[in-house]
């Protein structure tokens, strides 16, 4: 199974860079993640939930991060197994590009191999699946860099006027809280 993608993210490079290398952020961005523990340098155990059509199983298993040239790009392997549903495996790969001082395109390219209960489910049905975990990853990060952002200009702009300083994200933050919400 592969993917490719982007997104365009409201942000400096660097603070996307910093935010997808955070290990919390990340936790609370990924459907279904329940825990990220350091084993070593860019390494993590990995424990999360998921469900794929009618195979509901919880994967344990380890992410490295590796080819890491901050802050542009770097590749994140992974390996999960799960005695429900079986195990998978593969690599994405990050790559960062400042379009301008607040906004970042992010390009993903991802590869996975599975097998066991997740292999006999179909390939449309697990490609669904899996861009349905994008885009409920790519919601939630959003909503926490306008948090994050809304903080560095609550905390920086006191000359600038309440709506001015607050509307737009504010409104956003909210707006995506509330589509994430709905798809819970």
């Amino acid at each position: 199974m592969e993917m490719k993608g982007e997104r365009q993210l409201p942000g400096d490079r660097a603070t996307i860079w910093a935010m997808l290398n955070d290990p919390e952020v990340l936790k609370s961005c990924v459907p279904g993640c329940e825990g990220m523990t350091p084993t070593g340098e860019n390494a993590y155990d990995v424990a999360m939930n998921a469900a794929i059509g009618p195979v509901k199983a919880r994967f344990k298993g380890r992410m490295q991060l590796t080819g890491i040239e901050p802050p542009t790009r770097y590749t994140l392997t992974f390996d999960g197994q799960s005695s429900q549903a079986g195990f998978a495996r593969g690599e994405a790969r990050i790559e960062l590009t400042e379009l301008s001082p607040g906004s970042t395109r992010l390009a993903y390219t991802a590869a996975a191999q599975i097998g066991g209960k997740l292999a006999q489910i179909g390939a449309r049905l697990l490609d669904a699946a899996a861009g349905a975990t994008v885009e409920r990853f790519f919601e939630a990060f959003a909503a926490r860099l306008a948090e994050r952002n809304s903080r560095v200009s609550a905390a920086a702009g006191a000359s600038a006027s309440p709506a001015g300083r607050w509307g737009f994200w504010r409104w956003l933050g909210s707006f995506l809280r509330h589509l994430t919400s709905r798809r819970k």
